[in-house]
């Protein structure tokens, strides 16, 4: 009878991103489906470990008591060996008791906790991907590396919106000013646009549209719009090609990461050390060391606890381009192709 695990990892973007090399790992001891948010789950399209992909859509069609049966009676009839709970909350954990497997691994700060068989130490210095595969065992050792698996239809969309800007073969550096937290939101991406004289494209949601029309009113026709125009793995496919990427502590750095892009990381209110910063074979990240206030939350508040936003505001388009142009100037090291 083959092997059949179940990873459950409905939290933000840059966590699924991050749990790739879990998925990876288990990939070679047992068949591997994941439950995924419908927001992130079409990043994991084409993953060559993943045998199915569920999504649970828990704030609407699988919303209550009544999706959540169903949700476990579908998992029940997988007859799934082990559960990894990428994603710790009470209601993974019921669900995956619900559908009855047996052995459910999660870490032992996790508020589903008590409902697991094995509770793994939650190494708080620790790069989350690596947090993430010791559900599967792992010890020490050098960084798991993220990937996504643009496919056809991703190259074709990203290969439409650089022809229709006359770009399609253009070096370019990609800018990734949003984030859903506000403190996190490095605020001189425009200036930085008029520092870099390459051809730049800004990578976003439809909710960063208006950041980079600020952009694109200050530089002109050397800006190219992308925001809410691709899917999030057309985007990872975009930034794919970037000469460099810079982005604040937010999911596009993830994306970075699983495509191998050199990345400019800014860290204003969180630090790298909190486990999510780049794993980009080549990357910088900026941030303001000498704050006694900082880190100052796990996320990044709405508005700065002390008023200042020092930590972002005093890193300037100067230091951000010296580091772009650093990692412009270094050879790519050898890479397997994309």
């Amino acid at each position: 009878m083959t092997a059949r695990a179940l990873v459950v990892q409905t939290s933000f973007i840059g966590d699924t991103v991050l749990t790739t090399p879990l998925i990876a790992r288990l990939a070679g001891r047992a068949e591997v489906d994941v439950v995924a948010t419908p927001t992130s789950a079409p990043l994991l399209e084409n993953n060559p470990s993943i045998d199915q992909l569920i999504v649970y859509d828990k704030r609407g069609a699988d919303r209550g008591v009544s999706g959540f049966v169903r949700l476990g009676s579908r998992l029940w009839q997988r007859r799934y060996n082990r559960a990894y709970l990428a994603q710790g909350s009470l209601r993974s954990a019921a669900l995956v008791l619900a559908a009855g497997i047996r052995e459910r691994v999660g870490f032992q700060t996790s508020a589903g906790r008590r409902l697991y068989t094995e509770r793994v130490p939650y190494i708080e210095n620790d790069h989350h991907a690596a947090r993430l595969l010791r559900l599967a065992g792992a010890t020490e050792g050098s960084l798991p590396r993220p990937r996504l698996y643009p496919g056809a239809a991703e190259r074709e969309a990203v290969d439409a919106l650089l022809r229709d800007a006359a770009a399609l073969d253009a070096p370019f550096i990609a800018l990734a000013p949003g984030s859903v937290w506000a403190t996190k939101r490095w605020p001189h991406y425009a200036d930085l646009a008029k520092e870099l004289g390459e051809r730049l494209v800004i990578v976003g949601s439809g909710a960063d549209r208006e950041l980079a029309a600020q952009i694109v009113s200050d530089v002109g026709a050397r800006a190219i719009d992308a925001t809410g125009r691709l899917s999030l793995l057309a985007s990872a496919e975009l930034i794919g090609r970037a000469s460099v990427l810079v982005t604040n502590d937010s999911a596009p750095l993830h994306l970075a990461s699983a495509m191998q892009t050199p990345t400019v990381a800014i860290f204003g209110p969180t630090v790298p050390e909190f486990g999510f910063g780049p794993l980009a074979p080549r990357s910088i990240v900026l941030g303001l060391g000498t704050l006694a206030c900082r880190p100052c939350d796990r996320h990044g508040p709405q508005r700065c606890p002390l008023g200042h936003w020092r930590c972002m505001r005093e890193i300037t388009p100067r230091q951000v381009a010296t580091a772009v142009q650093q990692l412009v100037a270094q050879p790519p090291r050898p890479t397997s192709s994309r």
